[in-house]
């Protein structure tokens, strides 16, 4: 039987469920979670080996309209997963009953492909039957899909169809990562993003977006099952450094706490958590300071 491989990638406006969708696949937390639009900033890829074929799942920011370099960096990753893919699922909410502008705008955009395009209308856990045959009723006129499935990212619901339909597109290919590799984000960058989801879960709306987190020590104690890691928590005002910081350093603590046990769960090891907070004014808008983060081609 011949080896299948090839390359997907799932877009959809920001905070529709991509990342959830991922860790689903790849049976990890690779990609963090938040309730808060454009949590992810960067393209993740994810890897299912099987016996008969390889997908590479790409995780991409949400298409938005972009207000700092920050966004526009987003906004490229998007358009360049979109270029060198073999399927696309364009993720939507069934507790949307039509399509809003920026699903239209989606659309648009992966009308000009040639891949093949599956709709994933997730989140039906939250709605009725009526109300979802309503949805699929309403989103299938966007433009000419592959094929159309409702899923629930959160309770694994329809994740086997989604695979299954995959499988019958991906392409004769080469197995082009090793069978026991989850993801091509080194581990470094896996700390820090779960570091700065634990921020966008703990701090309020408008602290998180002008937060970046950098690992500086990565380091495994010899002889120990114990890795020391140090970060660095960029903030752009002086008012938010105090917030992250919080009263007698209880908010740090809390936020080193929560991200240690993710950490170590990822690592399989005992971590020691150092953290810092720094200010970096405008950074979202600084070439160097994107480039420290890992936001640079």
């Amino acid at each position: 039987m011949s080896f299948k491989s090839g390359f997907v990638t799932i877009v959809g406006r920001p905070n529709v469920g991509k990342s959830t969708l991922m860790n689903r696949f790849a049976g990890e937390k690779i990609a963090i979670i938040s309730e808060k639009p454009q949590t992810t900033r960067n393209s993740i890829k994810a890897m299912v080996t099987e016996e008969t074929s390889q997908i590479i799942f790409i995780d991409t920011p949400g298409m938005h309209k972009p207000k700092t370099k920050l966004g526009e960096y987003m906004v490229s990753v998007v358009q360049e997963s979109l270029n060198e893919v073999d399927i696309v699922l364009f993720l939507v909410e069934a507790t949307d009953a039509e399509p809003g502008a920026g699903d239209q705008y989606i659309a648009e955009q992966l009308k000009e492909l040639k891949t093949p395009v599956f709709l994933l209308i997730n989140k039906i856990d939250l709605v009725k039957k009526e109300q979802l045959l309503y949805v699929i009723d309403s989103y299938k006129n966007l433009m000419d899909f592959e094929a159309i499935i409702p899923i629930s990212a959160a309770n694994n619901e329809g994740i086997d169809i989604v695979l299954n339909e995959i499988r019958k597109k991906l392409p004769e290919g080469p197995k082009y990562f090793p069978d026991d590799m989850l993801t091509d984000q080194p581990e470094k960058a896996i700390v820090a993003e779960l570091i700065r989801e634990k921020i966008l879960m703990l701090l309020s709306d408008e602290v998180p977006h002008g937060v970046g987190v950098e690992v500086s020590t990565f380091k495994e104690r010899p002889n120990k099952n114990l890795i020391d890691i140090s970060a660095t928590i960029y903030c752009e005002k002086s008012s938010h450094k105090p917030i992250i910081i919080g009263k007698e350093g209880k908010m740090l603590k809390k936020i080193g706490s929560q991200s240690r046990e993710d950490i170590e769960r990822f690592l399989g090891v005992k971590v020691y958590l150092e953290l810092w907070v720094k200010v970096k004014d405008d950074w979202r808008n600084s070439e160097s300071m994107l480039k420290t983060l890992g936001y640079s081609k």
